[in-house]
């Protein structure tokens, strides 16, 4: 279950972790609150995005804030092209500040990996599924955005597919968390979306999806997510899954459909030490 960390605010901005990715040893990573930074009106106060419409020069203070509260350097930050692919990039050093002090030079980009130190791998969240992955054997780490499309189409199994690719990374070896994102019980889907989960999950159809009539459906991306892990070969004992509903705790942290879309943006991260 993810911990909260630095809440008194006095040693950066409040933020989220995992202890059992925290035990590797490996890596240093955080989840984001809404809390500690310098936005203000519907962005209050740590949004991480440049693109809702928030002072360009607040969200840069928010990423320096989060820079200092997880130990590491602004131009550090590697972040994704958000589209709602299966798309997986791998990064290095060159890439280090693409999306926050540089163009990116490449777009559709959901998932980055990499197995060099210091380069802080960043995707961004309103209600959609972190997904991490630390390979304790080769030193290699994912980070992947995973929203119903992404998760429908098993981010989580691409992701380590690519690390495979790239890293040798055997899922055996993998250590993973589900970060907060929206629960079951908000999560309210049309029709279209439980036929393509139960075309895509026959067999666990009835534990992600409750009928709620009338074609409304409530999904469960936490426990397809976590599905999707253990098809891949990681051991349920290396998977932390949420307990944090982005929806339930919107004081906390951004969510898209408590809001209505009126929101900044919450951001994982994830980087080799």
């Amino acid at each position: 279950m993810p911990v909260l960390k630095n809440i008194d605010g006095k040693s950066g901005c409040p933020y989220l972790y995992y202890p059992l990715l925290e035990e590797t040893g490996i890596v240093k990573h955080c989840f984001t609150t809404r809390l500690g930074g310098v936005s203000k009106g519907i962005f209050e106060s740590l949004n991480l995005s440049f693109s809702r419409g928030d002072d360009p020069e607040a969200v840069k203070e928010n990423f320096r804030r989060v820079a200092q509260a997880m130990g590491t350097e602004y131009g550090n930050f590697v972040f994704t092209d958000q589209t709602h692919t299966t798309n997986v990039r791998r990064v290095g050093k060159e890439d280090a500040g693409k999306g926050l002090t540089r163009e990116r030079g490449y777009a559709d980009v959901d998932g980055l990996i990499t197995n060099e130190a210091g380069i802080v791998l960043s995707t961004f969240y309103a209600d959609c599924v972190p997904l991490y992955f630390v390979d304790v054997k080769h030193r290699a780490i994912g980070l992947s955005h995973s929203g119903w499309r992404g998760t429908a189409g098993r981010m989580g199994k691409v992701t380590l597919n690519a690390m495979k690719a790239e890293f040798q990374t055997d899922p055996e070896d993998v250590i993973c968390a589900i970060g907060p994102s929206i629960c079951q019980r908000c999560y309210e889907v049309s029709e279209d979306v439980a036929i393509e989960f139960a075309e895509a999950f026959p067999e666990s159809e009835k534990e992600i999806l409750q009928d709620k009539g009338n074609g409304k459906y409530q999904l469960d991306l936490w426990r397809a997510n976590e599905k999707v892990l253990l098809e891949a070969g990681v051991k349920e004992s290396h998977i932390a899954v949420t307990n944090i509903c982005t929806c339930c705790n919107s004081r906390l942290l951004f969510s898209h459909r408590a809001t209505q879309g009126r929101r900044g943006n919450l951001g994982a991260f994830l980087c080799l030490v």
